[in-house]
């Protein structure tokens, strides 16, 4: 058997799961593991009794604390499966990775325990007690169910991306190897070699303890909105840059939201398009990022004229309706003015540009056409703020 730590890495998947999924195949692969815990746990007691296996006993009393964790888990996934409301705009999903972290430091005091008891063993030979070779055959039995009920639950924590489920798989995994120290133990001693379960319960403990030490501190990242690793994220910027239209990105920012990730990022596009064209490209990115990427569940988007980390803000510039009435009061010498059928303002580098369309039917020739465009520009150019006009006919 394996003692290599968790993949704490989030493997890709194809299909998407709900949170009423999630929450389902949590439940009835929990449940599946409450059940064998109780019915290991009578086991393992009787045994350790009529076997006069101290360990046994504790391998029993073991396996039934771990029916705290199972409701922990039970309880966090329920809560992440609750869908989104006013108190909790983004979901319940950071409920599963609470539960993660208490389920984490319960592995960290169980392999806490399991060290001290077997210290204070290992220097008090006289409470070793002298198993029979029947609590062998319960012990490898123990071992057998825990370690299949190990890789039943990592395979749905992978399926789900669900970092619970990993948690509740490697505490599965810790009472194999609890188990184990039974059987080393129980071999040593029927061997002669009375101190050799202490010293194996010590060193499996340290392993446990590792890994609760290590999943507590993965959702513990979460928490603290830690952001996708360096690899992810030239994915997610690379993919982003393949959509026709976005020139340039900045303020790319991810965060973990239970098994799944959410990204916010800033898109520079050509600065005079409409708005109904960069909203086009913005739903473009969101779609891509879901679509491929399978972590990614949510993406917000800011769309960006110009590079506002380098251009001058414009965020101290006039209203729409300022600007508008101003330039009114300018040209209402100008008789075509009350023929323009759209105002277009540009807030671009801290200065307004403003494009005019006039029917085609206000002018008499190029010439003339000329003269309206000179004449509209150069008095809306009174206004300081306004860098440009433009005037269309059409």
């Amino acid at each position: 058997m394996p003692l290599d730590l968790p993949d704490t890495s989030t493997p890709a998947r194809s299909p998407t799961y709900s949170a009423d999924e999630r929450y389902r195949v949590t439940r009835r692969v929990t449940l599946t593991g409450a059940t064998s815990n109780v019915i290991l746990a009578i086991v393992q007691f009787i045994f350790g009794l009529i076997g006069h296996s101290q360990s046994l006993i504790a391998d029993a009393i073991h396996s039934l604390s771990d029916l705290v964790t199972d409701i922990f888990a039970v309880i966090g996934a329920k809560q992440a499966s609750r869908a989104a409301d006013e108190e909790h705009p983004y979901g319940h999903e950071r409920m599963e990775t609470a539960a993660t972290v208490i389920l984490s430091l319960v592995m960290v005091v169980a392999g806490g325990i399991i060290i001290i008891d077997a210290a204070r063993r290992l220097f008090d030979p006289d409470r070793l007690l002298h198993p029979a070779p029947v609590v062998l055959v319960v012990a490898f039995l123990s071992v057998v169910v825990k370690e299949g009920m190990y890789r039943y639950t990592l395979h749905a924590a992978r399926k789900l991306r669900s970092r619970l489920l990993q948690t509740n798989a490697w505490h599965h995994r810790s009472d194999a190897l609890s188990s184990v120290v039974v059987i080393v133990g129980v071999g040593g001693t029927l061997a002669g070699l009375d101190y050799l379960d202490a010293i194996a319960a010590i060193g499996v403990a340290v392993m446990i303890a590792r890994v609760g030490i290590q999943q507590s501190w993965d959702a513990m990242q979460e928490l603290v909105d830690h952001g996708l690793n360096p690899e992810q994220i030239k994915t997610i910027r690379q993919k982003i840059l393949e959509v026709p239209g976005v020139q340039e990105l900045h303020l790319l920012r991810t965060r973990r939201m239970g098994g799944n990730a959410l990204v916010d990022v800033h898109i520079l596009v050509q600065p005079r398009l409409s708005v109904s064209e960069a909203h086009q490209i913005s739903e473009t990115v969101r779609s891509r990022l879901i679509g491929e990427i399978d972590e990614v569940t949510d993406v917000t988007i800011h769309i960006d004229p110009e590079d506002d980390l380098v251009a001058k803000p414009s965020i101290g510039l006039r209203s729409r309706e300022d600007v508008v009435a101003a330039l009114h009061e300018h040209w209402k010498e100008l008789p075509e003015a009350s023929e323009i059928q759209e105002i277009t303002l540009h807030y671009l580098d801290g200065r307004i540009y403003v494009e005019i369309d006039l029917p085609l039917a206000v002018t008499t020739s190029l010439e003339h056409a000329r003269e309206l465009r000179e004449a509209f520009a150069n008095l809306g150019k009174k206004e300081h703020d306004i860098a440009e006009i433009r005037v269309a006919f059409v």
